[in-house]
């Protein structure tokens, strides 16, 4: 066979007489490669042997199997092909029924004239060729689609960037029925150890017959992808290279195999290959951008662990036993490391130091600020004669207020020290929330004193100016010292839920507890006094901790 007649349409002529047959076949061998058929079970024999044709011209009036009758059988498996009746009498109705039903593309009378014949023959070959254009076409943008759809599934069902790179390799390397497929990654245009592989299971032991690395590094160099057919021992093999590329980088190069095969890969499947291989690009390049991000996340989260502990460690104290006196303290950061921080200090002449304060907002910064706050305060306690606590606080406003200003943060802290021998206690406050005072005598609780007298907080002003305030403890007095995220957290006031009407629980939305709801916790809480049992109880109503939370308390046995 030519390849001139491999060009040729394929026609079919049924009739059972045999002059209008070689008549047909003399009309249309030039141009047609024509199958001749004298009925219509031989017609099905020729389709059966030869497949679709893409016209056929049949008569209607037959033995056995009319016309009609064998395009009917034709229309399921072939619906692309052009079915032309001939028909000598006038039969309206099957006519109209078979041109209805998609059998007929057009009818003619007998004796028909040579010239109409060729011509309705070109009308229906062009729409053969059109059908077949927009199907292939369709054909081919629907596998495009369910190629991508897959490599977006794979991609998508992936965890982590190797595990996408391999489902990348599998589904590409089985939708082209390659024997083998290998993908392998690029880094400042250069080939790394980094691969990925697929076999197909039919041929695990398959090995390549040639040296791939000279064809990869050609299109590592031109970025455009190269293919190669040869033979190995007289089996035939086909290898095509797609380098994967995103905004002209080369990120990395992938590698099918196709052994034993006769029929290399159509331009087709070359350029459908290249698509997605530009989709891939695109969610490798996603992809490795999110596990950069991952790791730079995870190595935030080391070194904020780090720092947490070594904050950790700066709070962490072990708390003084003095006769006739109790202290509990509490520090609990919102993110892995605060600006919340406290004090509890006896000084070798006996005095008790008690600080807390809190770093204007949350996390690094505030942590900094919170560590450079607490080290100068231990400096300035660790004096042989520390000064009062009003000049503690200008001494610290002093040192960090620069850098507080510049950068926009502020502390607010109370310091107080306690004399156990005279129980005075002298105090200054720089903005923050005031300390409670209460008295407990035989079970009788008083109502708390707010120790009021406070001046602004550090890094506000240049230099902090105001007055120590001073005052007696007696037995059974209790100070407390909290943050603000004690105070400003959302609790549930009551412990039991008043009811309504019909019985059922009445719903109270959580609301801020400021130190007055704080005080009422207090009191409600078991004797003696857990500072972690009442953090436990405001935390109950906070699934998120929306800030520090620091709490300390001095108790006069």
């Amino acid at each position: 066979m030519t390849e001139k007649d491999q060009e040729k349409l394929k026609l079919m002529v049924v009739d059972d007489e045999p002059d209008n047959l070689d008549l047909l076949y003399r009309t249309f061998w030039r141009k047609f490669k024509v199958y001749k058929a004298n009925n219509a079970h031989d017609a099905l024999a020729i389709l059966d042997q030869v497949g679709e044709m893409a016209v056929i011209i049949s008569d209607q009036r037959m033995p056995d199997m009319n016309g009609t009758e064998l395009f009917s059988r034709t229309v399921e498996r072939f619906p692309d092909t052009i079915r032309i009746l001939l028909t000598g009498f006038t039969d309206v109705e099957d006519l109209v029924d078979a041109i209805n039903s998609g059998q007929v593309f057009k009818y003619i009378t007998k004796p028909w004239k040579p010239e109409q014949l060729k011509a309705l023959v070109e009308q229906g070959c062009d729409t053969y060729k059109l059908v077949k254009k927009r199907t292939k076409e369709l054909r081919h943008a629907l596998r495009r689609e369910s190629l991508f759809n897959a490599v977006t599934t794979a991609i998508r069902q992936s965890f982590d960037y190797d595990s996408i790179l391999q489902k990348i390799v599998c589904t590409i390397g089985k939708t082209f029925s390659a024997t083998s497929c290998v993908l392998r990654l690029v880094e400042d245009d250069r080939l790394t150890q980094n691969q990925f592989s697929y076999q197909d299971s039919k041929d695990p032991d398959f090995s390549l017959p040639f040296n791939p690395i000279p064809l990869i590094e050609e299109v590592l160099q031109t970025q455009h992808y190269q293919i190669i057919q040869d033979t190995h021992h007289d089996n035939p093999y086909h290898c095509v290279v797609v380098p994967f590329t995103y905004q002209q980088h080369l990120l990395a190069v992938m590698t099918l195999y196709q052994w034993g095969s006769e029929h290399p890969w159509p331009e087709e499947d070359i350029q459908l290959l290249t698509g997605v291989a530009e989709q891939a690009a695109l969610a490798l390049s996603q992809a490795k951008l999110y596990q950069s991000l991952q790791e730079k996340q995870q190595q935030i989260h080391l070194e904020l662990e780090v720092a947490r502990q070594i904050q950790n460690n700066l709070l962490r104290q072990t708390l003084p036993d003095l006769d006739g006196l109790k202290v509990q303290a509490c520090c609990y950061p919102a993110r892995e490391v605060g600006g919340d921080f406290f004090e509890v200090f006896v000084h070798p002449k006996g005095e008790l130091w008690l600080a807390v304060g809190d770093v204007s907002g949350k996390g690094v910064p505030a942590a900094l600020f919170m560590a450079s706050a607490i080290s100068l305060l231990r400096r300035e306690l660790s004096q042989e004669s520390p000064a009062e606590p009003n000049v503690v606080m200008q001494n610290l406003n002093y040192a960090l207020s620069d850098d507080l200003i510049s950068n926009n943060y502020f502390i607010t802290l109370v310091i107080a020290s306690y004399t156990p021998t005279t129980k005075e206690l002298v105090y200054a406050n720089a903005g923050h929330i005031y300390p409670l005072l209460w008295s407990k005598s035989e079970n009788l609780v008083t109502q708390p004193n707010y120790l009021k007298i406070r001046s602004v907080p550090l890094g506000i002003l240049p230099k902090w100016q105001a007055q120590s305030e001073r005052l007696k403890l007696a037995s059974g007095d209790t100070l407390l010292l909290a943050s603000d995220g004690i105070t400003e957290a959302k609790v549930s006031r009551y412990s039991k839920l008043p009811e309504n009407t019909d019985g059922s629980s009445r719903s109270i939305q959580p609301t801020m507890l400021n130190q007055e709801g704080l005080w009422q916790l207090i009191q409600e809480q078991p004797q003696p006094l857990s500072l972690k049992h009442l953090l436990t109880r405001i935390q109950a109503d906070n699934h998120v901790q929306e800030d520090d939370q620091t709490i300390l308390s001095l108790e006069v046995m």
